[in-house]
């Protein structure tokens, strides 16, 4: 790795390769494995949040929300795994894992930046159910939405692979704009005392200075995720904690300490 600085950066950003993506992954499952009840409890209540919104859905009779709203839950998984990036903090810095400590760190944070980008994620994830509703109204027009109330019935006809096509694309690229932003925004974030500002433009010059490691981290990420939606959403108590304590690692290798050379 080697490190490259512009005037536009406050903080000093590092080039990272693949190899050092599946390095942070291999960190993030030894932390996972070291603190196993704080990843099963964050990866819980985001598994359990999951579960409450599939169960509406399917209570309320409007499947074709399913796929839009899975495309899109993936962007409130670094907010569930804040407690993961403290775990992690605290293991780099062999700091004891408290719980009462560990819960008072992410009470705080209401109070300094992280709301606003809770704001920013909430705006885009807002866009695209509004894209989605468009896309349903575009494509499937007049038709009785009880056509679809089979998820089947998106995957067998002309009409619904259209909408999971056009929905997968305008989703991606809402996502990949997010995720450009706060891939070590959020993290950054609770480790510094910096402002949302200065944390998005750094998480966009470590994301556009090293796209083929990041997008392969967004890949791992989206993959990672929506796999583990799949058994009832029951994947996500073991692949949200990774997942997060690899993020913590992803941006100690892209935004050196402070301090560091």
């Amino acid at each position: 790795m080697n490190t490259a600085t512009t005037a536009a950066d406050r903080y000093p950003v590092r080039s990272i390769s693949v190899d050092d993506v599946y390095s942070a992954l291999s960190e993030g499952w030894a932390d996972f494995r070291a603190a196993p009840e704080f990843g099963l409890f964050f990866g819980g209540v985001y598994a359990f949040a999951g579960i409450l919104i599939f169960l509406q859905l399917w209570v309320w009779d409007q499947p074709f929300w399913i796929l839009p709203l899975a495309l899109a839950f993936p962007l409130i998984g670094p907010f569930a795994a804040i407690g993961l990036y403290e775990v992690s903090r605290r293991r780099e810095k062999g700091e004891p894992l408290v719980w009462a400590e560990i819960l008072d760190v992410i009470w705080r944070e209401r109070t300094r930046q992280m709301p606003t980008m809770a704001f920013i994620v909430l705006a885009g994830f807002m866009f695209w159910m509004w894209s989605a509703a468009m896309l349903i109204a575009i494509v499937l027009g007049r038709m009785n939405f009880a056509v679809y109330s089979d998820i089947g019935a998106l995957l067998t006809t002309g009409n619904g692979l259209l909408l999971l096509f056009l929905g997968t694309i305008v989703g991606g690229a809402i996502a990949l704009v997010l995720f450009s932003v706060t891939a070590v925004s959020l993290p950054m974030l609770l480790d510094r005392e910096v402002d949302y500002v200065t944390a998005m433009l750094t998480s966009y010059t470590a994301v556009t200075r090293n796209p083929v490691a990041m997008l392969t981290w967004a890949a791992i990420v989206a993959v990672g995720l929506f796999v583990a939606m799949v058994p009832f959403f029951l994947g996500l108590f073991i692949a949200l904690p990774v997942l997060g304590h690899t993020t913590w690692h992803i941006y100690r290798k892209v935004v050196p300490p402070e301090g560091a050379a």
